[in-house]
């Protein structure tokens, strides 16, 4: 059915369901719904040559899934990356660019033929080329059902994805689980969108609808339940090795918050989750991990937040609940996080509970370059933190970015200097990226509303290159007093001085990554993971 033949109605706007109970617990049964619902994620995209190339599993639509379940909706996954690891694909429309993953005809063709509604998971605007064709030749072959897109990008970009990609009909908004079953709810019932909240839609007069401008919240996230994850889906990744951040044999992604209370403006998460950030109950935490162990075996949780620890006592109890339960697992902040409340008590816990990989998110150590992008950190108390997580003997990673549009080389210098300072202290990894002005940000709006930026193809693309190859000198330049080669150069130059002083200085390390190198489904950094992933890849391309 298509958006312009529903007829207005009342929504009734349901309560967000119980969560999924502990293991001890009974489960409420929904009666099952007869709608038809595929969940789609589309192929990883990359440059020609990167040795970055994250495949991870899609928590995200794990988590829309488990809600939908709970509301007596079933799907079907089809997950490109995840039905096609290491299956390299050339793109012959944008030469220079591969994809990992299923091809379109492969997906397509998973796509049961009694569906009646397509949810595409769109996390990474880099990959938005792609998607967008990706969706397009889906409505093509599937044209009387109602094709809906999540994610950040979406989220990001409502009214310029509708209008580009003429196969998407409606664009969730934002946090999905509760928006994407309101809409099932009135796609069902024949209600009108326009009542659907965190929603946007092209309506049959071509003009842009969304129904708020800032998109909802769920107020109780213990109230969403548990990611629901397909038979088998996630032994693909442990049998082939992938994660997100260092590996073990069974990692398992996991979140314990909802959101970030900050509002840097480089990060697009104020325009996605607001600024509400939400802690989980520890005990529901706790009792999802002892779930995993006992039903997966899982070796390590790695923790996909964008800021996990900002509250003292709420990560005090948690690893104390892991004692107490004697839960004897690795677990890491691959993601990044601050340093406010992670002291040498609290560190300690860290180490003695199992973290084994910790990313610090210093971004700058230029004092006005805080100032411009709200990054609201103590460097000095940041830096005693790092220091006090490696006297702890944690994997430790720090973050770093050059290129914001106001900074000069002085402010750049400031920057590589603290880095090349982290690596002779003993930090195991300092990369250094060059600024990305993502869509939904605080400075993609400035840049584009000033007409110094467009978006369009070649944009998209330039941030798949920023993303996906760390040693480019074809770089994305938003400054101009920089000379982007320059930029390009000079960024490659300190990251591999990064990890030329932290392993000269630390010669074990050297013996470390050659061990690592040999083992199957170990690694200490990212890195080993990297540089493993891609001679796996060369390996089965070679064969």
């Amino acid at each position: 059915m298509l958006i312009e033949e529903f007829t207005p109605g009342k929504l009734e706007v349901k309560k967000p369901f119980p969560a999924f109970p502990s293991q001890s617990a009974l489960r409420q049964v929904m009666k099952k719904k007869d709608l038809k619902i595929t969940l789609i994620r589309g192929p990883l995209v990359f440059k020609d040559g990167s040795i970055n190339n994250e495949a991870t599993p899609a928590i995200g639509m794990a988590y829309v899934d488990g809600f939908l379940r709970q509301g007596g909706y079933e799907t079907t996954w089809v997950d490109a990356i995840a039905e096609g690891l290491n299956q390299i694909w050339e793109s012959e429309k944008y030469p220079g660019f591969n994809c990992q993953g299923l091809t379109f005809k492969e997906i397509v063709d998973r796509i049961p033929k009694s569906t009646e509604v397509i949810g595409f998971s769109g996390m990474f605007s880099g990959e938005w080329p792609i998607n967008r064709d990706l969706i397009n030749l889906t409505k093509k072959h599937f044209p009387n059902i109602l094709i809906v897109g999540g994610g950040e990008h979406f989220t990001a970009l409502p009214e310029y994805s509708l209008r580009d990609c003429p196969g998407l009909d409606v664009c969730v908004l934002g946090e999905g689980e509760q928006t994407f079953y309101n809409l099932l709810e009135a796609y069902t019932q024949k209600k009108d969108f326009k009542k659907v909240e965190g929603i946007a839609f092209i309506d049959s007069s071509n003009t842009f609808i969304a129904s708020q401008e800032v998109p909802p919240r769920i107020r109780n996230i213990d109230q969403i339940g548990w990611p629901h994850w397909p038979d088998n889906y996630l032994e693909r990744f442990w049998n082939a090795g992938k994660s997100f951040g260092v590996t073990t044999n069974r990692d398992m992604p996991f979140l314990v918050s909802r959101g970030c209370p900050y509002q840097c403006t480089f990060c697009s998460s104020p325009q996605m989750w607001t600024t509400r950030y939400i802690l989980r109950d520890v005990e529901d935490a706790i009792e999802e991990i002892k779930f995993y162990i006992s039903k997966y075996n899982i070796t390590s949780i790695q923790l996909y937040d964008l800021t996990a620890i900002t509250k003292k006592s709420w990560i005090m109890e948690f690893c104390h609940r892991l004692l107490d339960e004697k839960i004897k697992i690795k677990w890491s902040l691959p993601s990044g996080t601050r340093s406010e409340v992670l002291d040498k008590e609290v560190l300690g816990l860290l180490k003695q509970t199992g973290c084994n990989y910790l990313v610090y998110a210093p971004e700058s150590a230029s004092p006005e370059t805080l100032i411009q992008i709200k990054k609201k950190i103590h460097l000095d108390q940041m830096t005693e933190s790092i220091l006090e997580a490696k006297r702890q003997q944690i994997v430790v990673r720090t973050n770093l970015i050059i290129g914001f549009p106001h900074e000069t080389w002085g402010d750049i210098y400031k920057t590589l200097a603290y880095g090349i300072k982290m690596a002779w202290k003993g930090v195991d990894e300092v990369p250094v990226f060059i600024f990305s002005p993502y869509p939904g940000t605080e400075i993609f709006h400035k840049l584009t509303n000033g007409g110094e930026l467009k978006t369009n193809d070649a944009y998209f693309f330039q941030l798949t290159s920023l993303n996906s190859d760390y040693l480019s000198w074809n770089v994305i330049c938003s400054n101009p007093r920089l000379n982007w080669r320059a930029l390009g150069l000079v960024r490659t130059i300190f990251m591999l001085t990064n990890y030329f002083i932290s392993y000269i200085f630390h010669p074990l390390r050297i013996v470390r990554t050659i061990k690592n190198m040999f083992l199957e489904n170990q690694s200490a950094t990212v890195l080993e993971h990297r540089l493993k992933d891609m001679f796996k890849r060369r390996k089965i391309a070679s064969s």
